[in-house]
């Protein structure tokens, strides 16, 4: 008994009825949560990080400067190799995040075959839910192959039981720093250690000589390249972006996601850009923004007004 709250009587009931008792808690519950739901308010915007990118008419574009920051902060190799190569890795986190849309893990384990070294194959790569990038022959060009065994929503429509492949662009010099990375850079940070084989390595120093990332070492590279390089500080004016916060590598989903929303405005489009199905993007990344899809639809409508009135 419970003064106030449960009663003897109440308790009686229970104990004569426990099943009944169940059920009845079980409905009470049910419409509560109902309730709760119709006036429940979300205190904390996941999106907050980001919005000075996702906000912005062209949020991949946005993105993109602090790529370009990293290339105007990189130090000169000769005298300072080890940081001009953590800063070329950090350059090409932004870029692969950026052109795949990869989850967080799938970009982490990405395994690197060198131009002319046989591919791993498919079937070994769904062992180890793996993707790798390698150089296609075939297409002059860097490739990003994943079996789709490797993603987290492998059973999604999307992949449709298919693998994942992207030739790379070789936009903005993408390939010329992908082969000083695998050349000279990629070196420099293995240190002589035992190679992972996958194409993100750390720093390797002496207290520890595993090169591949943990999931949190990987998250901790791209927050700190975010705070060194995308954060702007009106102080020293460096940075690339005011108003951004620190964030992690799934972010980079959010920013293609809402890219192509504001372009296209379709979740179909913008679903293929992150491996994922429209439902998830609609329900994710509606609220960008209900303006810019009016927009959309009068931009349509304007050309017809262009064509009758000309």
């Amino acid at each position: 008994m419970v003064e106030g709250l449960i009663s003897e009587d109440d308790v009686r009931q229970m104990r004569d009825d426990w099943d009944g008792a169940c059920e009845r808690l079980h409905r009470h519950a049910l419409a509560r949560a109902k309730e709760i739901q119709r006036v429940a308010r979300v205190h904390r915007d996941p999106f907050e990080p980001l919005l000075p990118v996702l906000e912005a008419a062209s949020p991949v574009g946005e993105y993109l400067k602090i790529s370009r920051e990293v290339l105007l902060r990189m130090p000169n190799a000769g005298r300072h190799p080890r940081a001009a190569a953590e800063s070329v890795r950090a350059f090409l986190m932004i870029r692969l995040g950026l052109h795949l849309g990869l989850r967080q893990k799938n970009l982490r384990q990405l395994l690197v075959r060198l131009r002319g070294q046989t591919h791993t194959s498919e079937r070994e790569l769904e062992r180890l839910k793996r993707g790798e990038l390698r150089w296609s022959d075939r297409y002059g060009g860097w490739e990003v192959f994943i079996p789709c065994a490797a993603f987290k929503n492998a059973h999604s429509a999307y992949f449709a039981k298919r693998p994942f492949r992207l030739l790379l662009p070789d936009l903005g010099d993408l390939y010329r720093w992908i082969d000083d990375y695998l050349d000279r850079h990629r070196a420099r940070l293995l240190a002589g250690a035992t190679d992972p084989g996958v194409f993100f390595i750390k720093t390797v120093k002496t207290k520890s000589r595993d090169a591949a990332y943990s999931q949190q070492a990987f998250y901790e590279a791209w927050r700190l390249t975010i705070q060194r390089y995308g954060i702007h500080n009106p102080y020293t004016g460096r940075g690339a972006i005011a108003g951004l916060l620190p964030h992690g590598p799934h972010s980079v989903r959010d920013v293609l996601a809402t890219h192509i929303l504001k372009q296209t405005g379709s979740y179909e489009q913008a679903s293929y850009a992150i491996q994922d199905t429209a439902a998830t993007v609609a329900d994710h990344y509606g609220r960008f923004l209900p303006q810019d899809k009016a927009a959309l639809a009068a931009e349509v409508l304007n050309k017809v007004w262009e064509a009758g009135t000309g």
